[in-house]
């Protein structure tokens, strides 16, 4: 692994310059190209789903690509059949599975029997030597995004508690929980985040059951990790709480409890495989990018942000964007004691080992 590591951080830069470029009309003056995009959930759930689907969107407008898409596909063998459809019925040669449950075995499967089609998907951790090279995985380092929103949300608390609902643990999760975590404690050390998993990327009962019990605990300020993170946002907001949001910006929903939030700019994504479809290059198998690369960005401030909030907020910003930042260094211990992160140690976002993260940092009320 470690021999293919600094290629693969030469191939992050190199990709990133291409997501740029690729959004120049003149990169599409090539060969016609029919994408298919597939979602877990609705298209409108203010959420994961919806960030993906306002990408697709923007494709529809490039000149020669066409976009077929299909929403509430299960994580089963039932993806399976319809990334078959759309290649031998629309004539898909480049596939968007969005949802992670999608990768193995059911993207995988498929490519293999479809060696000239291009599947691109999102948070999988495709692997030199063993997966296809007609597969790729995509993602961004959108905990830069909830690490600001730690920084916002310790400014903002006045119970020192801050809340977050998430799905499953697994490491871009926990990855998640963990910057938002030492974002908060960077503002003020003694606050704690209290994680409460609802075991599915989609339970809105559970969530509002979730985001109820830790308000009834004192929480104040909630984020989350889930698909459609509505239900969270209103429960709180009807509870007199205050919210930063993920995926795609939520402000509608709760204009006064909005603070910022953590949302995709997937378009950056999209554009870069497309591009290397259309003009024959190779399938750029491993696709990653933060908020310098624009593949995150945070939500606009809400109302009640206050200009300190701000101030230290957008300063670590212009550090992230900047390559100056480092997330995950050490001295860093999880939360039952032990070193996570060994004094002198710093992780650069492109290090594969974040992407195996398996523990809660210091400051994290919950377990793995």
């Amino acid at each position: 692994m470690s021999l293919l590591l600094p290629n693969r951080r030469d191939s992050i830069k190199t990709l990133a310059a291409l997501g740029a470029a690729a959004a120049s009309p003149l990169a599409f003056a090539q060969k016609p190209i029919t994408v298919g995009v597939i979602y877990v959930g609705p298209r409108d759930d203010y959420g994961y789903n919806q960030a993906q689907a306002e990408a697709a969107a923007q494709l529809k407008k490039m000149p020669g690509v066409k976009v077929v898409e299909e929403e509430n596909v299960p994580e089963t063998a039932a993806v399976q059949r319809t990334m078959t459809g759309m290649i031998a019925q629309d004539g898909a040669s480049l596939i968007f599975p969005t949802s992670f449950g999608y990768f193995d075995p059911h993207m995988l499967a498929v490519a293999a029997k479809y060696p000239d089609v291009r599947f691109a998907h999102c948070g999988g951790m495709w692997t030199e030597g063993k997966h296809p090279k007609n597969t790729a995985s995509f993602f961004g380092y959108i905990d830069e995004c909830q690490y600001l929103n730690g920084v916002i949300a310790a400014h903002m608390s006045k119970s020192g508690k801050l809340g977050f609902i998430a799905a499953k643990p697994i490491p871009q999760v926990l990855r998640n929980i963990n910057a938002f975590t030492m974002g908060a404690r960077s503002v003020k050390p003694g606050i704690t985040t209290s994680v409460i998993f609802t075991g599915d990327w989609s339970m809105p009962v559970k969530e509002a059951e979730a985001t109820n019990s830790l308000a009834d605990q004192g929480v104040d300020v909630f984020t989350m990790h889930v698909d459609g993170p509505k239900v969270i946002v209103e429960t709180a907001a009807k509870r007199g709480k205050m919210v930063c949001g993920y995926h795609a910006s939520q402000a509608k929903l709760a204009p006064q409890a909005y603070l910022t939030g953590a949302e995709w700019n997937w378009l950056t994504a999209y554009t870069t495989f497309i591009e290397a479809a259309r003009s024959g290059k190779p399938h750029p198998n491993f696709v990653r990018g933060g908020l310098k690369e624009g593949f995150v960005k945070p939500s606009a401030y809400g109302p009640a942000v206050t200009d300190a909030a701000k101030k230290q907020a957008d300063g670590i910003k212009a550090q992230m964007v900047a390559g100056s930042f480092d997330i995950f260094k050490g001295p860093l211990k999880d939360n039952k004691g032990a070193t996570a992160i060994p004094a002198g140690k710093a992780f650069k976002q492109t290090d594969l080992e974040l992407e195996k993260m398996n523990y809660l940092v210091e400051g994290v009320i919950g377990s793995v």
